[in-house]
């Protein structure tokens, strides 16, 4: 019996790992917004001390797509801008610090 149940464990877990990862620690991911691609290092996040657990699950979702954000929300101190508040990191609200996230 366990040399058909380990296999399949094995199996399953995989599926269930890659689901999950959206992102490898230090890695980038992008998406597109009406005010341009935004970029999400990991690096500049773990540089600073960020852990990817401090916002997965916490803030975020952690399967890749399932968190749907609008600036407004952010602005409101909602997903980004649980930190980027001017106090732990830049101010989202700030419209000079657009192009910290946002790129034409």
């Amino acid at each position: 019996m366990y040399t058909t149940v380990i296999p399949i464990m094995i199996v399953l877990v995989g599926v269930f790992a890659r689901d999950v990862q959206a992102i490898q620690p230090g890695k980038t991911v992008s998406w597109d917004t009406p005010m341009g691609k935004v970029v999400f290092d990991g690096k500049n996040h773990a540089d600073a001390g960020v852990k990817c657990l401090d916002c997965h699950s916490k803030i975020f979702k952690m399967k890749k797509g399932s968190t749907k954000m609008v600036m407004a929300d952010i602005t409101a101190g909602k997903f980004c801008g649980k930190c980027h508040n001017g106090t732990k990191a830049f101010s989202a609200k700030d419209s000079s610090n657009c192009g910290e996230c946002h790129k034409k």
